[in-house]
């Protein structure tokens, strides 16, 4: 149950960042649904090797490069998604910071 939970917020976060970015277009609630089960999918899978790959990176900037990994993985889903596009790569690292945002609040509300 708190998988689904999860996958919703992550796709109302994205259709609230379509409003909030502009370059970022979502067509529907059903493609924001499978670009977030997709999301979830790389950033289990793809997403910690690219950390571990770029860990001294990683430790100079405090974290902060995380932030630009979580805009590659989100501009990478848009390549291949029909029905969402980001139209450049600072534009998927600011998606992807206020959907990381949306999506902690959306974690500490479940978990209350």
């Amino acid at each position: 149950m708190k998988l689904i939970l999860k996958i919703i917020i992550t796709a109302l976060a994205l259709l609230i960042v379509e409003y909030i970015v502009p370059g970022i277009v979502i067509d529907s609630l059903y493609t924001a649904l499978i670009v977030a089960l997709l999301l979830g999918v790389v950033n289990l899978t793809i997403r910690p090797i690219l950390l571990l790959l770029t860990f001294p990176i990683n430790l100079i900037t405090l974290g902060l490069f995380t932030f630009v990994i979580n805009g590659v993985l989100l501009w990478f889903i848009a390549s291949f998604v029909d029905g969402f596009e980001v139209v450049g790569f600072w534009v998927a690292v600011l998606g992807a910071f206020i959907v990381s945002v949306f999506k902690w609040l959306g974690d500490k509300f479940i978990e209350d």
